[in-house]
């Protein structure tokens, strides 16, 4: 594993440290990036993710015309790269400054937004590409091909509509796109990693129940494991209080914690996204209130950098990629017969969102019929929710590096075109979509209606019938009698029922009040009405 040297840039210049040259020329394009992104600010048409693209096109033009038609790349890595350094940055980042309260409160929304749907979205993919692929001449992939292929744009890219919601005037629409982005791809890498592990010789009746098993297992120990080692690092933060001698290896063990949490998944064959994700939400929840206020601010920072700096030198990548005309070459694929292949994964894609958005929207209405909240997902949101998943971005590009290519160089002609449509894809979806996603939010969502709809949405009276219980108050105690206590829970497993979600959010945040905050550390939990 490592950094390339594309031929062209190996001069005498750079004997000593032939990597010198290459790496300057990428950061220079990295900074500037961050000027563009600037000057682009106010124009939220264009995206961050769009503007490094077109940078990173470009870039692999001029390099392109310097090389004389050898290389559009700037560095050629291999796929682990991706995942070593570029992605954990990226999605601890998204768990750290994740809005826990909108997130837990929202949370079996969330969850099945971002597990059932990737099931049944990879579903429809795969099937989908396995019967048309051979309609259109492209044949000779595997049955582990075509289930990783679903994976892989199963896996969604949110940025570009974060960007235009705004969390104070559609908390509720921003906490849901942005949550289910998050578990979507760490739940896409969990099942990508389950179907690696598939003995198609031996395939029979009972695979679909191994798979699923096998992506169980992943899914709760990777999370486990992200949770232990969240409260081991709040733990010692707490116990130890660094930042009397220095708030500088506050941020070091918090960092370096959150790099071992993924490391260790690795290492144990689990899923290090997840774990990682739910580390940065357990060190946000619990550590940062452990450290002094400079070392919580600067932490913030810190992360944020880190995956906005990842995130861009992706998407760079894959500009510089699309113009790499040995991938092009080597394809199978005619141009032609690429854009009909590319076409026909964009459609699948949107069919596979589609399936599963508005049902699973419908579903979670009925569940939150009488819960606090007083809107629910109407048929805009439904519709803006599917568009914000139709994006293809880092996990996408990583995951098919990952699948059909070695060190990131492919010399089969289908690995290759699956490579060179996965670009297309990424790009048309970033561009196309990215460029239309602010008029139809603006359209859908006009600003002084969704300040109406979701601007008194803060702290809500309780619901009618809800209980007016602290929210300290011990699920059962010692103290009371046992008529009591059952009537209690009589009480509570009737609320479970009308309000499932309402009523989970409600019991963990008494569990975590009276139990886990004391050890873990937090903020002190104030008596105030449940929002």
């Amino acid at each position: 594993m490592g950094i390339g040297l594309p031929e062209f840039l190996s001069i005498e210049l750079a004997t000593e440290h032939p990597q010198v040259i290459p790496i300057s020329v990428f950061i220079v394009i990295l900074c500037l990036c961050l000027v563009i992104g600037h000057l682009l600010e106010e124009n939220r048409w264009v995206n961050e993710s769009i503007t490094a693209i077109a940078v990173g096109a470009v870039s692999g033009t001029v390099i392109l015309l310097i090389s004389k038609g050898k290389s559009s790349h700037i560095l050629v890595f291999d796929e682990e790269l991706f995942f070593i350094y570029l992605l954990p940055p990226i999605i601890f980042n998204a768990g750290f400054q994740v809005k826990k309260k909108k997130f837990f409160h929202n949370f079996l929304t969330i969850m099945s937004f971002g597990v059932i749907g990737v099931f049944i979205s990879t579903t429809i993919i795969s099937f989908g590409t396995w019967w048309l692929f051979p309609k259109l001449g492209f044949k000779g992939l595997t049955a582990r091909d075509y289930l990783a292929i679903g994976t892989i744009f199963s896996s969604t890219d949110t940025v570009c509509t974060l960007q235009i919601l705004h969390q104070d005037e559609t908390p509720l629409l921003y906490s849901l796109v942005f949550g289910e982005g998050v578990v979507n791809d760490a739940t896409s890498v969990v099942l990508f990693n389950a179907v690696q592990k598939i003995h198609f010789e031996s395939i029979n009746g009972l695979t679909a129940l191994r798979v699923f098993g096998n992506f169980l297992y992943l899914f709760s120990t990777s999370t486990l494991l992200g949770i232990g080692v969240g409260l081991v690092t709040s733990f010692v933060l707490k116990t130890l209080y660094f930042g009397r001698h220095s708030t500088t290896r506050e941020l070091a063990i918090m960092v370096l914690m959150a790099y071992l949490s993924y490391m260790l998944a690795e290492l144990f064959s689990l899923s290090g996204i997840l774990t990682v994700f739910f580390c940065g939400v357990l060190m946000s929840h619990y550590a940062s209130y452990n450290v002094t206020e400079s070392s919580r601010i600067t932490s913030r920072h810190v992360f944020a950098m880190l995956s906005f700096i990842s995130e861009t030198f992706i998407f760079l990548y894959v500009g510089t990629d699309a113009l790499d005309f040995t991938k092009w070459k080597t394809s199978s694929l005619s141009v032609g017969g690429t854009l009909e292949v590319s076409g026909v994964i964009t459609t699948l894609v949107l069919l596979g969102r589609a399936a599963f958005v508005f049902p699973l929207s419908v579903l979670t209405n009925l569940m939150n019929r009488n819960t606090q909240r007083s809107e629910s997902l109407t048929f805009k949101h439904q519709v803006i929710i599917c568009w914000a998943g139709l994006m293809r971005g880092a996990v996408s590009i990583a995951l098919a590096f990952k699948q059909f290519t070695y060190s990131g160089v492919t010399t089969d002609p289908l690995n290759a075109a699956m490579v060179t449509n996965t670009i297309v894809v990424v790009l048309f979806t970033t561009l196309v979509f990215g460029f239309l996603t602010k008029p139809l939010v603006n359209y859908l969502l006009p600003h002084d209606e969704s300040s109406q709809n979701t601007g008194n949405s803060r702290c809500k009276q309780s619901a009618p019938g809800s209980p007016k219980e602290d929210a300290t108050l011990p699920l059962l105690s010692f103290d009371e009698s046992t008529s009591t206590n059952l009537s209690r829970a009589k009480d509570s497993l009737t609320l479970l029922i009308e309000q499932p979600v309402y009523t989970i959010h409600r019991y963990w945040r008494k569990f975590d009040d009276t139990y886990m905050r004391p050890v873990f550390g937090g903020p002190r939990p104030v008596n105030q009405p449940e929002c």
